[in-house]
């Protein structure tokens, strides 16, 4: 996952996003076990959590 900085929102126009650790412990655990693998990798970029990956994976 490629979170959304506050600091960078100006430069990306993306507002920044803010992930718990309890969510990004847990979504990077999924990813090391290869629950998100059938998603592209471009789901991936400028998201905060793994729900908002799934649904832009599902837009793509």
């Amino acid at each position: 996952l490629s979170q959304p900085f506050h600091v960078a929102e100006i430069f990306t126009g993306s507002p920044g996003k803010y992930v718990s650790l309890k969510d990004t412990i847990a979504s990077f655990k999924g990813i090391l076990n290869g629950d998100y693998d059938h998603l592209p990798e471009q789901a991936f970029y400028m998201v905060g959590t793994i729900e908002e990956a799934i649904e832009k994976a599902s837009k793509l």
